[in-house]
């Protein structure tokens, strides 16, 4: 099993990002998709999740409103799209599927990808 971020960078005040996360050795859409990010000095915070089962998405209040959740089942890639992206922003964001059926049956995080957010 694998599970690996992509696409992060570095951006300006205002722009967008499109954060990518693709899996291997299990079936994404069998899977809670979780993203999490880290700024530094800080907590891991939860940024939001979709699931496939009861067709819910989530988000924290600090993204809610620009930032998108998707997926591509047939890519096997669930997708991280931030708008309006602030200095607020920078962090090492993780993907985290887990699956619906319970972690017991599979959770996963990926390495991360650095999103630096500066003018």
């Amino acid at each position: 099993v694998e599970v690996a971020e992509s696409g992060g960078g570095l951006v300006q005040p205002g722009e967008s990002l499109r954060l990518s996360c693709v899996g291997s050795g299990f079936t994404l859409s069998s899977f809670v998709m979780f993203w999490y990010r880290r700024a530094p000095g800080k907590e891991r915070e939860l940024v939001g999740y979709s699931t496939t089962a009861t067709g819910i998405t989530e988000y924290g209040d600090a993204v809610k409103g620009r930032f998108i959740i998707s997926r591509d089942h047939a890519k096997n890639t669930a997708y991280l799209q931030m708008n309006s992206l602030g200095s607020e922003d920078t962090a090492v964001y993780y993907c985290k599927p887990v699956s619906e059926h319970g972690p017991e049956f599979g959770e996963y995080w990926g390495t991360g990808t650095q999103v630096t957010v500066s003018s």
